[in-house]
């Protein structure tokens, strides 16, 4: 049964909606808050670094209560802060309350994924959680360039507008379509903390956060790259991000197909794109036509990554699912954290036009990491009850 999966894809997208919706519009806030454009950035990595740091014991301080509550809990967290965000408040309350629903934007991830899969069969379960995180996708495509979009033409506190119009869409159908979800067994913290002292599970999450953090080297600035490397304006970077985010939902069917066949040849597929998006973004010049291929090219082999990312690890934990997706959500918003931050300071420093090559190192670092896991696994040795 889909529906659970559809109804958290939905949330998914309010989520990120709040979280990388200023991605098209950093320029604008920096501007109007006379920023540089990293410190603006720390809008985003900020957020994503609450997460990284608060993610897995807000989902085991949660793990017992009702599923529903918790999941409508995250989502007018999330509609509080559009509502004040909007009404561009002083820097100063416009970063507190972003970081706000950072608390719990692993638990409504965490929480979702456990629904969507609690209805269907074992061999579903990549599908299920491809459905919810196409959420990404989905917002790349819909309600990110469309905000990106309204304040290239009116302003960027419209971004925001458009942000708790989403959550209170998303609040709705939860609160009306989702039954209640009470948790009949609460497995124990020491059960579930055990998957930290795994070999195979720590460089599990070495990969997570090294592609995340490889992507957002240089996807935190698209709209800053675009802008000043590629000389595009804001109305079409709006266009960028929606083929962006169109080829995205592809991908994300796509991922979600191929890593019930394979997890981790899926994952390197698509982790590729971050050693060929950078050399793509450097030859293909200024020229729009190329320029507007190698984005959709992009949008494909970014998408699934947090699909990949989280299904990478859940596959070296599957007794743990929530404790392990929280994990996932914290360790790739730490990537997001450390990609934006350095992304921030190669602009500073060097020139936004230097960031994929960051992107680059991370890349190479992700995929030495898929390799030692390889070979723990080739060389585990095997027990004999």
């Amino acid at each position: 049964m889909k529906k659970y999966a559809y109804i958290g894809c939905l949330g998914f997208i309010a989520v990120i909606t709040t979280e990388f919706g200023v991605i098209g519009i950093l320029p604008q806030i920096a501007e109007h808050y006379n920023l540089s454009i990293d410190k603006a950035g720390m809008l985003l990595s900020a957020f994503a670094l609450v997460i990284a740091l608060t993610g897995p014991f807000m989902t085991l301080l949660t793990s017992g209560f009702d599923r529903k509550k918790i999941m409508i809990a995250s989502i007018i967290t999330f509609l509080f802060t559009g509502i004040i965000s909007s009404f561009s408040p002083p820097f100063w309350l416009l970063m507190l309350v972003r970081i706000l629903p950072a608390f719990l934007q692993p638990v409504y991830i965490a929480t979702a994924l456990s629904v969507a899969i609690s209805v269907g069969s074992k061999k579903q379960e990549n599908e299920l959680m491809s459905i919810v995180f196409s959420g990404v996708a989905i917002a790349m495509v819909s309600t990110v360039p469309f905000a990106t979009w309204l304040a290239s033409i009116f302003s960027w506190q419209y971004s925001f507008m458009i942000q708790s119009l989403v959550s209170i869409i998303a609040l709705l159908v939860i609160y009306f379509f989702l039954p209640k979800m009470p948790v009949t067994e609460k497995k124990s913290y020491s059960s579930q903390l055990k998957i930290l002292t795994q070999p195979i599970f720590i460089i599990s999450t070495a990969m997570n956060f090294f592609m995340i953090a490889a992507w957002f080297s240089t996807y935190s600035y698209f709209a800053e790259y675009l802008n000043k490397a590629k000389g595009m304006d804001n109305t079409m970077v709006s266009y960028m991000l929606f083929i962006f985010g169109i080829i995205g939902v592809i991908a994300n069917r796509v991922s979600g197909k191929m890593l019930n066949k394979n997890i981790a040849n899926t994952t390197a597929l698509f982790l590729s794109g971050t050693i060929i998006i950078p050399l793509l973004l450097y030859f293909s010049g200024s020229n729009t036509i190329a320029i507007i291929f190698v984005v959709a090219l992009w949008g494909f082999l970014y998408s699934p990554s947090f699909l990949n990312a989280s299904t990478y690890m859940i596959s070296s934990a599957p007794d743990s699912l929530e404790f392990a997706n929280s994990l996932a959500t914290s360790f790739g918003n730490m990537g997001v954290t450390i990609g934006t931050t350095f992304g921030g300071w190669i602009i500073v420093t060097k020139g936004v036009q230097y960031t994929p090559w960051l992107t680059m190192v991370f890349g190479m670092l992700a995929f030495l990491m898929i390799l030692l896991r390889k070979y723990l696994e080739r060389n585990k040795p095997i027990v004999v009850n």
